[in-house]
């Protein structure tokens, strides 16, 4: 196992499906790994398995809010991606895209941290073609 001595990583939405294994996989990789979620769609059971780990961490906390850490990579995941949830509060939903955004962002810029933005798979709309291809651009009625 390599170790990455020093290099914190932050992931939002990381109590989530793919969150979770993105943890996963980096902290068996020795990155520090601090996990955000609020746990709106997200489970603490998800990442359980990694809570005595040494090189991870925890923080109950929503991103529409500020968020004041020392990273050096933001991997932002964090939004409802199923109907049933994003359905069931659409205005907190898209808080956490629009304001969850500008807030990692912004704490990108503050850091000098490297960041990816993901979105809900929602953006491409109802698709004609099962699985989507990297080339296929949706089709999305706005």
């Amino acid at each position: 196992m390599e170790y990455h001595q020093n290099k914190r990583v932050l992931i939002t939405g990381g109590a989530g499906f793919l969150g979770s294994h993105l943890c996963e996989r980096l902290v068996a990789e020795g990155f520090e790994v601090l996990c955000v979620d609020n746990c709106f769609t997200g489970s603490r059971k998800n990442i359980f398995h990694l809570l005595d780990k040494p090189n991870f961490e925890f923080i109950r906390h929503d991103i529409t809010f500020p968020l004041y850490l020392e990273v050096d990579e933001i991997y932002n995941l964090a939004c409802p991606a199923s109907p049933v949830h994003y359905q069931f509060d659409p205005v907190q939903t898209t808080k956490t895209s629009v304001h969850g955004a500008i807030n990692m962002l912004g704490l990108a810029k503050r850091v000098k941290a490297r960041i990816l933005q993901a979105s809900t798979s929602e953006v491409y709309g109802d698709p004609d073609v099962h699985p989507q291809p990297e080339t296929y651009w949706g089709r999305v009625n706005p």
